[in-house]
Formats: C-alpha cells, structure tokens, sequence
C-alpha cells in the first residue's frame, strides 16, 4: 500500500526514474513486506529554482543530483523496519543508478490504514 513520491532536478537521464522507484519498490518489498505488484509512484522533476535545499544540512555534501524520496504507508511498522528500509533504499540506489549516499534523503509519512482508497470511493482496509 506504500505511495512512493520522488522529486528531483530535472534533466537526469532518462533511465533514472524507473531504476529510482525499482530500487525503492525492491526495499519495501523485503524490508516491509509490501506484495508484488502494491507499486504506486509518481516522480516529480524540477527546475534547479524550484527544487531549493541545503547542501550540507546534518553534516552531509548534497549535490545537484539530490534525490527526496517521500512514502506514505500505514503506520503499522517499528524502528527497526524503518532503519532496514531507509538501508536498502540508500543500498539499491547507490548500485542502480549510482547515487552518492549523501544525495539520498528519505521521508517516511504514516497513516492509519483508514486513511487509504485504492478505488471506487471504498476505504478497503476497513470496509
């Protein structure tokens, strides 16, 4: 049930998008058990004026090629899963399409599962 937002400065190559939410989907799927196919993701790419961040907040060295990933899922999930996933996004995105670690940035939202229509106007988790 996870939403998967991305934002980005735009002019990457175009394979970039789909191996950024691959790599994120592949992580839920271990870290929170998210079934196959549960993959809603939308990607937003920015003008460098409208994609404004600080370089080296909390120590790091971002570059232009900052990545902000946002997923909103249920608040079903403890400590421990959030650090493995926040490990695996960081981990898969460094191999494909070889982010630097420090242009990783992650914001997990959670929301009760009341909170969720897939369709029809149904709220399905608590129907």
């Amino acid at each position: 049930m996870p939403l998967i937002r991305i934002s980005m400065r735009r002019g990457r190559p175009a394979s970039h998008p789909a191996a950024i939410i691959d790599g994120v989907y592949r992580a839920l799927r271990t870290t929170f058990e998210v079934p196959e196919n549960d993959l809603f993701a939308v990607v937003h790419q920015h003008d460098a004026d409208e994609f404004v961040f600080d370089a080296n907040f909390f120590g790091f060295q971002r570059s232009a090629g900052l990545v902000i990933i946002q997923i909103t899922v249920a608040n079903t999930r403890g400590v421990t899963q959030k650090k493995a996933l926040f490990a695996a996004i960081a981990a898969n995105l460094q191999q494909e399409p070889g982010l630097k670690p420090d242009d990783i940035f992650i914001n997990l939202l959670e929301v009760k599962r009341e909170n969720w229509s897939f369709g029809g106007g149904v709220a399905q988790y608590v129907a």
